[in-house]
C-alpha cells in the first residue's frame, strides 16, 4: 500500500530531523538500563528490540543492562518463598540468590538477547561474572537519621559495585555485538550479589566513556512539583531540586545514579518514559526528545 502525500512528507520530516544526530552520534556509545513496563508488555518489548537494532545499524553502540525485579517475584512466589524488603531492598539469602541467578542472568537476559536477534541483531548476554566484568562488594545497610537506635541490617547478598573490567563489553562491540548485562557481580568471597541495575548501568557507562545514559522508568521522567516536566537540567540544578524536595522518594536514587554519571564523564544522561512506544528513538533522533536529560 502506497503512502498518502502527507504520511510521505511526515516521513521525510522525521528522516531529515533524524539526519544531524546520527552523524553526531554514529560510533558513541548508548548505555540502556531496560526496565519496567517495557520489560513486559509485548509491544513495548518489540519496539524496544528495534529500536536497539536500528541504533546498531546506523553506527551507534549500544549496550543494555536490564532489570527483573517482578520476574524475581513471581518465581519465588511460584516457589512458596516469600519476598522481604528492607527500604525497597530485596533481602537475598543464598536460596534467593539461586533464583535471582536463574532469572535474571538465565530467563530475563535470554529472552532480551533473543528479542533482539529476532530483530535483526546480533546481542550477546553477560552477567558480571562473565570476562570478570563486575566486582562487588557487599552492601549493609546502615541506619537511617530517623533510626538513631537501629543496628546496620544484614541484606544477605546484595551488593554495589566496587569496580567494573569492560574489555570483555569492548571485544563484543568492537566485533559488532550487543551486549546485553544482567546486574550480579562476584565478590573477593567467591559470592554472587545481586546489584541494583541502575547503578550497574551508570557505572558500566562511565567506564565506557559513554556519550549517553538513557534510565527507562515508567514516569514521564523528572516533575516540578507543579507537575511540569523538567528536562536540561545541570547537575547544580539537580542539586538544588534535590535540597527543595522537589526530587524525592523513589526517584532519589534513579537521579542520583544519573547525576554520578554525568560526574563521572558520561555526557548526558537522560530518564525516560519506558511505557511510550520507541522511547529511545524519539529521545535520541529528535529535535524535542522526550523525559528528562541532566548534563
Amino acid at each position: 500500500m502506497s503512502l498518502t502525500a502527507e504520511a510521505a512528507t511526515n516521513v521525510a520530516r522525521v528522516l531529515a530531523e533524524a539526519l544531524p544526530y546520527i552523524r553526531r552520534f554514529r560510533g558513541k556509545t548508548i548505555v540502556i538500563k531496560y526496565g519496567g513496563n517495557a520489560m513486559v508488555d509485548e509491544e513495548l518489548k518489540n519496539s524496544f528490540a528495534r529500536d536497539v537494532v536500528l541504533m546498531k545499524t546506523v553506527g551507534f553502540n549500544p549496550v543494555v543492562v536490564h532489570g527483573g525485579g517482578p520476574q524475581i517475584g513471581s518465581l519465588l512466589q511460584r516457589l512458596g518463598k516469600e519476598s522481604q524488603f528492607v527500604r525497597g531492598m530485596r533481602v537475598t539469602d543464598s536460596e534467593t540468590m539461586d533464583v535471582v541467578e536463574m532469572v535474571l542472568g538465565g530467563l530475563v537476559n535470554k529472552e532480551i538477547v533473543n528479542l533482539i536477534n529476532r530483530h535483526g541483531g546480533s546481542a550477546v548476554g553477560l552477567t558480571g561474572k562473565d570476562g570478570d566484568l563486575i566486582r562487588a562488594r557487599k552492601l549493609n545497610m546502615s541506619p537511617t537519621s530517623g533510626e538513631a537506635n537501629a543496628e546496620t541490617v544484614d541484606i544477605g547478598h546484595v551488593g554495589e559495585v566496587k569496580s567494573i573490567d569492560a574489555s570483555v563489553v569492548d571485544m563484543l562491540v568492537h566485533g559488532n555485538f550487543i551486549p546485553v548485562i544482567a546486574p550480579i557481580g562476584v565478590g573477593e568471597d567467591g559470592h554472587s550479589y545481586n546489584i541494583n541495575a541502575d547503578l550497574v548501568a551508570g557505572k558500566v557507562a562511565e567506564v565506557l566513556h559513554a556519550e549517553k545514559l538513557l534510565l527507562l522508568t515508567n514516569t514521564p521522567g523528572l516533575l516540578s512539583k507543579e507537575g511540569d516536566l523538567l528536562t536540561g537540567l545541570s547537575p547544580a540544578k539537580v542539586d538544588e531540586l534535590i535540597a527543595d524536595g522537589t526530587i524525592h522518594g523513589g526517584m532519589l536514587p534513579k537521579i542520583r545514579c544519573a547525576l554520578e554519571a554525568v560526574r563521572g564523564g558520561v555526557t548526558t544522561a537522560h530518564i525516560i518514559d519506558g511505557r511510550v512506544k520507541h522511547a529511545v528513538m524519539v529521545e535520541l533522533f529528535t529535535d524535542e526528545g522526550i523525559g528528562t536529560l541532566i548534563g
